[in-house]
């Protein structure tokens, strides 16, 4: 498994909405509310032979009230 970073940009109004379906899915290991330019942060872990972009265009970015993301991918723990 690996991890995967994505921040979301929801419709304004939405976030609590989004965030509600995100933690139904059971998709995300961590979720949090940010400030700035994002709304929310989630970290994922996704089978190694997983296509990042796929995964999170049919499971993520597809749930209503997402403007936008932004996928981080992760390398090496220090």
């Amino acid at each position: 498994m690996k991890p995967i970073f994505v921040q979301l940009r929801c419709k304004p109004g939405k976030t609590y909405e989004v965030a509600d379906a995100i933690y139904k899915t059971e998709l995300a290991s961590e979720l949090y509310s940010t400030s700035g330019e994002w709304d929310l942060l989630l970290k994922v872990y996704i089978k190694d032979n997983d296509e990042i972009g796929r995964f999170v265009n049919e499971k993520i970015a597809s749930i209503p009230g997402i403007e936008r993301s932004l996928t981080t991918m992760t390398f090496t723990a220090f």
